[in-house]
């Protein structure tokens, strides 16, 4: 499987504005910017598109796991904080809270932990990954 998402972009780094397209097209031409990535601006960022990313695959993830283990899954929601500190994504953590019918917070931490380390988005990133997960 390959997927794929077009970046343009026209002028300089700070003046300039990009568009973002993905092969889905849930993106079509979204905007992105210096000020979106770095300030307060309209649009999308790098950052917070791999965050979702992380989330999204995370949450895929640690539900097949579950879901092997025997357990019925009412909800799952994660949220991902990536911190690019000088140039460098240095960590992506995830924080969620879970529904999950008669696990106990053992084996649930336990297989949190197992798609933590096994995500594809996990796989690909060169930072530090933590998580905070809280069963209800």
């Amino acid at each position: 499987m390959k997927r794929n998402a077009t970046a343009v972009w026209n002028g300089s780094l700070k003046e300039g504005t990009g568009k973002l397209t993905t092969q889905s097209t849930t993106l079509k031409d979204t905007q992105y910017s210096f000020k979106s990535r770095f300030e307060e601006g309209v649009g999308t960022n790098p950052e917070e598109l791999i965050a979702a990313a992380h989330a999204g695959c995370f949450t895929m993830q640690l539900s097949a796991y579950i879901t092997e283990a025997g357990f019925e899954i009412e909800s799952i929601e994660t949220k991902c904080d990536i911190d690019l500190v000088e140039g460098t994504i240095v960590t992506s953590h995830l924080t969620l809270q879970a529904k999950i019918s008669g696990i106990t917070e053992d084996a649930f931490q336990q297989l949190v932990t197992k798609a933590e380390k096994n995500c594809p988005i996990s796989k690909v990133l060169n930072a530090a990954i933590s998580s905070t997960a809280t069963l209800a």
